[in-house]
């Protein structure tokens, strides 16, 4: 993907996905928003990743625990040598809050696959409906890099601090207070609309084409440099619960090469619940 000019090599195609399936040092990740999508069909080869019940505690709202990450990816056949290709449907949501998961717990070789599930069906490439058998691995995961993401009390402390930018990545109606969340989504609501102060509106979705493929990195630094998000600035995205926003960290840091951006994936869920904090309409 060189060709679109991105800073580092963490997109595949369709094309390459396809002449590399079946190699034993790739491992393909299905992580859908309807994770009952992978059972219906999926890329041949591909295991599951259940956001919710495979990427989250069961009990605190958090990323699970050192050891329970190690056996998932034992489990799924992954080592820490293996490249890992995730993917997702309709919007690569997912597969992008997946591949900053797995750069949470230090995982070397991680690739999106460009325009994603829906991009590989309207190609009409091979689709298959079992899960296949998988060998499992030893992976041993590094100690959580927390350079990439934030907190709530980090994000209050810098509000209004110069060099420092937020980026709220929902809709212009969310942003603006008119929705609480998306239809559909009223059960990861919050009690208050609105959004950050100071924080920049730049929708998730304006970074891809219609087919869900990344926008070149000129036009990426023309969209987020025009609204003053800028490589020499402390970047920190936002969304609703921290995958749309973990879809444009990894556009500012994969693909542009921001050195210094972090995924609040508390989100508006979190701090639209917060007493005390402020909020702008």
């Amino acid at each position: 993907m060189a060709e679109n000019g991105y800073a580092k090599p963490v997109l595949v195609s369709t094309d390459w996905l396809a002449e590399h399936l079946g190699d034993d040092n790739v491992v393909v990740a299905e992580v859908d928003e309807n994770p009952d999508l992978y059972d219906e069909n999926h890329i041949p080869g591909a295991v599951k990743l259940h956001w919710r019940d495979d990427l989250q505690d069961p009990v605190e709202r958090d990323v699970v625990d050192k050891a329970t990450f190690e056996r998932l990816m034992g489990e799924r056949g992954i080592a820490n040598d293996s490249i890992v290709v995730v993917y997702g449907d309709k919007n690569n949501w997912f597969a992008a809050y997946a591949y900053w998961y797995l750069k949470i717990y230090g995982h070397q070789d991680v690739r999106v696959l460009d325009g994603g599930r829906q991009k590989w069906i309207d190609e009409d490439r091979e689709l298959a409906t079992d899960a296949p058998q998988v060998s499992p691995k030893a992976y041993s995961a590094q100690e959580r890099d927390e350079t990439i993401r934030t907190y709530r009390d980090a994000v209050l402390a810098n509000l209004g601090k110069e060099g420092i930018v937020l980026v709220d990545v929902r809709s212009p109606q969310e942003y603006a207070g008119e929705l609480m969340a998306p239809p559909g989504y009223e059960q990861e609501g919050a009690s208050r609309t609105g959004h950050i102060p100071s924080a920049q509106s730049i929708p998730w979705a304006q970074a891809v084409r219609d087919d869900g493929t990344f926008k070149s990195a000129d036009e990426l630094r023309e969209l987020y440099e025009g609204k003053g998000v800028t490589a020499d600035k402390a970047v920190t995205a936002y969304c609703r619960i921290g995958e749309r926003s973990a879809h444009t960290w990894f556009v500012l840091r994969e693909l542009l090469g921001y050195t210094d951006v972090k995924n609040y994936d508390g989100s508006w869920t979190e701090w639209g619940n917060l007493v005390d904090v402020p909020i702008e309409r």
